[in-house]
């Protein structure tokens, strides 16, 4: 059946006459890994199985720009990566495997480059004012009276720039604006602004005073930036999407694409920093005719995608998270947890750490958004009579609280319309949280500030739909994720570190376990509301690789023996480990050598560095991006040295890791099975078809050996797979099955693939059937915590019929069967129904 001939009735998936994705598999896009390479690569990924494609960003980036989310121009294909033409020499390759395409868009922010010309629009706003076409694209204020766009690129005070000269007036030609000829810029260092015309023959400082924006010492920027900003990345300013104009104009060149035949599908990256979420998936529903559309949002816990968003789900953190917590052992997370508290010393909740990141990031990296916020709310006070005793300071107070208690990553109120009971319930619930922490009158402010930000009726009558109080709903919301990106992801991730496996982009230290019974009405639910929704278990945003958590996560079938070493290791480096190395740093070290440890030993030097010294730095405690400890960092480093390489040290941990390797094996090969058969659509990251020892970015965008890969593919279906295969060998040969299979039944991909649990008689296994009105044609068994599995005479009951076992060839008949007999061979079983 091919997917053009499904019916599509389900409000979540593509239109009649849209290409609807089965598997796609991610390529990071760089100069050195372009279009044409992508060519070179094709024939491999149609061998692999592959139905889509998966782009990262493919429009003009920043120079030197490695990821592509850094966009200076929506008119343009990126040159590094081959241009326009080069699109087109890719996607007709892509096609013509007949494979499709889907391509990030990045729909929140553009690069603040250096220089300033590569972003043509900003450029022409700061040059221009409210004369630019381009003047409403930007979240800030150009008019005469401002101090204009906050530009904190100076190495010092911007009086001691001047006394030393080394701001300076030029004359050239802008690249982009050459029809302009020579006119008048300023130079600093790298740095090329524009001049506003008619200032340029005025002195210096009253040039300077004259213009859109303000010049500005780097740290100015935690406390007077005005602008918008992608989290707390003063580089990445954010665009007014929401104008329809800003919208025709940044999406006409990838929509003309996919109107082409180009492009077939969209991701959309932080759909959470727009003004109106669903009005921008309205927009893009409409412009492409009911594409294939998934948003790259996070959700807490049991949150819901709001249905009335027109996409086809998610990207798939939601699925990772449940998948990772499948494979992890509940019994290990206490003596884990322990260890980790006695290393050190911490007895915080995730709730308590996570509160108190969060207020840091408030009181720091994201202060300048949370006082643009309350000036924001308390000029909409002062305007109005009956509020304006509600003070600045109380009303910062308030909005501090507010956003640290926010249990997600925002609401979705929109300025107008009633909030549902959902939104409505979750700011009461953080103010509820927040009214602990206020005295009487900051209490009587927080109720005055959750009406204006729920658009109640509030001071004088007839005034909710005013400018200023829609704007601090939109405002609160989108600074509420920034909050909770930084002050969770980026800081207690790095904090609480029981069990990092768990500390996963859209996931919790709070929800480290899955239960069967959680993830089969989850899996019930998706079939019922997104079938077609995103599926992954590694990205370019997760934390570590889908290899190095099934490491870590098996140390829960291993608790008492990773203390064990962990705690002799520690005693015999005793004299290479630093006095004040943090603790809860130190646990995550030991866990992250471990889950990068390899047959070959450990990751080089160069990797496990440049990973610790992140970690580090997003911790925030004794070393910072901005106030970097260099010393405390180089003895920190050296301790990672000694354990990775001292000889009895590399003995232990090799000893250790043989030990594991059996629970690692089923963690991998059963994520592998779930992620290719459960509801949804899944996207296989480059490169992990096979184990991968990735770490945060960049360590996960590494280059791909894809003729390496090419030749094992061939190498398996020549030969089959060894009598003694290697890991590598076992999930490429895995992989491989199941994308082709999915390939030849897109049926997986839609509506009509329904989804029944399969009875087993043992929690460390678990077995599901994919059906088609109510008939089971797809059987997946998967082990877990396969060191736990005492009684071999455990079973599963499989529905009647005839089935093969895809990875094996062994024919298998319904009714009861010994667990073990089914997966002999593998921790896994894909058991198809014979015709």
């Amino acid at each position: 059946m091919s997917v053009a001939s499904l019916q599509r009735s389900h409000s979540h998936v593509p239109g009649d006459s849209q290409h609807q994705p089965v598997t796609t598999y991610r390529l990071q896009l760089t100069p050195e890994f372009d279009f044409d390479a992508v060519c070179q690569t094709v024939p491999y990924l149609k061998e692999l199985g592959i139905t889509d494609v998966f782009f990262s960003p493919i429009l003009q980036a920043a120079p030197g720009s490695t990821h592509g989310y850094d966009v200076v121009d929506h008119d343009k294909i990126s040159a590094e990566l081959g241009g326009l033409a080069g699109f087109e020499r890719a996607s007709a390759a892509i096609h013509d495997a007949g494979m499709h395409l889907v391509v990030d868009v990045v729909p929140n922010h553009m690069a603040v480059p250096t220089p300033l010309y590569h972003n043509r629009a900003m450029w022409s706003v700061l040059r221009d004012g409210r004369e630019s076409p381009y003047a409403h694209w930007f979240d800030f204020d150009v008019s005469d009276d401002s101090d204009g766009l906050l530009l904190p690129v100076l190495g010092q005070r911007i009086g001691r720039v001047l006394a030393d000269g080394e701001l300076t007036l030029d004359t050239m030609v802008v690249p982009g604006f050459e029809a302009d000829g020579p006119i008048s810029v300023l130079r600093y260092y790298d740095h090329v602004f524009p001049v506003r015309i008619g200032t340029e023959s005025l002195p210096l400082v009253d040039l300077l005073e004259r213009q859109f924006y303000r010049l500005a010492y780097w740290r100015v920027a935690n406390e007077e930036l005005n602008y918008r900003r992608f989290f707390d990345v003063d580089t990445l300013a954010a665009i007014r999407v929401e104008r329809p104009e800003v919208f025709r104009a940044s999406h006409a060149l990838l929509i003309n694409l996919m109107h082409r035949g180009l492009i077939d599908a969209f991701r959309i990256d932080h759909p959470d920093g727009l003004a109106d979420p669903r009005e921008y998936f309205r927009h893009l529903h409409e412009a492409t005719q009911g594409a294939w559309l998934v948003a790259e949002k996070i959700l807490e816990g049991d949150e819901q995608l709001p249905d009335d968003w027109p996409c086809s789900g998610t990207t798939g953190y939601d699925a990772l998270y449940r998948i990772q917590g499948l494979f992890t052992e509940p019994a290990g997370v206490g003596p884990l947890t322990q260890l980790y508290s006695e290393i050190s010393g911490k007895t915080d909740s995730v709730a308590t750490t996570e509160l108190v990141a969060k207020r840091q990031i408030v009181s720091t990296s994201l202060y300048t958004e949370i006082h643009r916020l309350g000036t924001l709310i308390a000029d909409v006070c002062h305007s109005d009579v009956r509020l304006r005793d509600h003070t600045f300071r109380r009303i910062l107070e308030v909005i501090s609280e507010l956003v640290v208690h926010m249990p997600r990553y925002r609401a979705y109120v929109v300025p107008g319309e009633r909030p549902d009971p959902d939104n409505e319930a979750i700011i009461q619930k953080a103010a509820e949280a927040s009214r602990v922490n206020l005295d009487e009158d900051s209490q009587e402010t927080l109720d005055i500030v959750v009406d204006l930000l729920l658009g109640n009726e509030i001071g004088s009558a007839g005034r909710t739909l005013e400018d200023r109080r829609r704007e601090a709903i939109i405002r609160f919301q989108q600074v509420c994720g920034a909050v909770m990106a930084k002050g969770v992801e980026d800081t207690t991730f790095y904090r609480y570190t029981a069990l990092v496996s768990a500390n996963e982009v859209g996931g919790s230290p709070n929800h480290m376990v899955t239960s069967l019974d959680e993830f089969h009405n989850w899996q019930g639910y998706m079939h019922q509301a997104w079938p077609v929704s995103g599926v992954v278990t590694s990205t370019h945003d997760t934390k570590r690789g889908e290899d190095v958590r099934a490491h870590i996560s098996a140390l829960t079938q291993f608790p008492v023996e990773w203390t064990q070493l962990v705690t002799q290791l520690r005693s015999s480096l005793i004299d290479n480990r630093p006095a004040q190395l943090d603790g809860q740093f130190e646990n995550l070290m030991w866990q992250t050598i471990i889950g990068t440890w390899s047959a070959t030993g450990p990751i080089s030097c160069d990797r496990l560095d440049a990973y610790l010294l992140k970690a580090a730095r997003e911790q925030k405690r004794w070393t910072t991006w901005t106030e970097q400890d260099s010393d405390a960092e180089e003895e920190m480093l050296a301790y990672a040295h000694a354990i990775i390489t001292d000889p009895s040290s590399r003995e232990a941990i090799d000893d250790f890791w043989e030990k594991l390797q059996p629970a690692v094996r089923a963690n991998i090969l059963g994520a592998r099975a779930l992620h290719m058969t459960m509801v949804g659509v899944p996207d296989i990251y480059q490169g992990e078809e096979v184990t991968q020892t990735s770490l945060v970015d960049p360590d996960n965008r590494r280059s791909i050996d894809f003729a390496r890969l090419s030749a094992m593919l061939s190498e398996l279906d020549a030969n089959g797979l060894p009598s003694n295969p290697t890991l590598d060998e076992e999930k490429l040969w895995l992989t491989s099955r199941l994308a082709r299979l999915r390939a030849e039944n897109p049926l997986l991909a839609s509506a009509h693939a329904g989804y029944q649990a399969l009875p087993v008689s043992t929690g460390h296994a678990i077995a599901f059937a994919r059906t088609n009105h109510d008939d089971p044609f797809l059987i997946t068994v998967a082990t877990r915590s396969v060191g736990l599995i005492q009684n071999s005479a455990h079973t599963i009951v499989i529905p009647d019929g005839e089935w093969i076992d895809i990875l094996t060839g062994t024919t298998i008949a319904g009714g009861t069967q010994l667990l073990s007999g089914v997966t002999d061979r593998f921790p896994v079983a894909i058991l198809g129904k014979k015709d």
